[in-house]
């Protein structure tokens, strides 16, 4: 439950710092179906319900969890602008997806934006004129607009709403 709220966490204060003032944030499900009231797990009951209630009483504005097979739909129609997932994969199975050319990865939790391409390096296809820079320019300027929206505040917790 403490790993899910840190994660919540992490993503409100990320997109905070990316200039939303009040982000809206979404948990994926780890089972099927959300579990379905405990039919296919208790996870969503026992450990990411309560992460959800203790992120909200510290006012985020999170909701969930959801079945992680329908909440991107969500996430991409504009109803969400962060979705914290299970696992690793959970998430960059989605992006890789829907925006494999431009999509960005972000380093949470830092004391200066870390930005990559979410495609990686592309050692494979370096120096043969293949590559769509697309993607580096996108986390360029988000790291650009991560950082115009940090305060002096060291642990970036309290950026100002843009």
């Amino acid at each position: 439950e403490s790993r899910v709220l840190e994660a919540v966490q992490l993503i409100d204060r990320a997109l905070r710092q990316a200039g939303l003032s009040r982000p809206r944030i979404a948990v994926a499900a780890l089972n099927p179906h959300a579990g379905d009231g405990g039919a296919f797990g208790r996870e969503e009951i026992e450990v990411l319900a309560p992460a959800v209630e203790r992120a909200r009483l510290e006012q985020m504005n999170v909701r969930g969890p959801y079945p992680a097979d329908t909440l991107f739909v969500r996430a991409l129609a504009g109803e969400f602008d962060g979705v914290v997932t299970m696992y690793h994969d959970q998430g960059q199975i989605a992006m890789k997806l829907t925006g494999f050319e431009r999509g960005v990865s972000v380093q949470g939790g830092l004391a200066i934006p870390i930005t990559t391409p979410a495609h990686g390096t592309a050692f494979d296809i370096a120096g043969q004129g293949k590559a769509n820079p697309e993607a580096m320019r996108q986390a360029f300027l988000l790291a650009c607009r991560m950082g115009v929206g940090r305060r002096e505040d060291p642990d970036g917790r309290h950026a100002p709403a843009r």
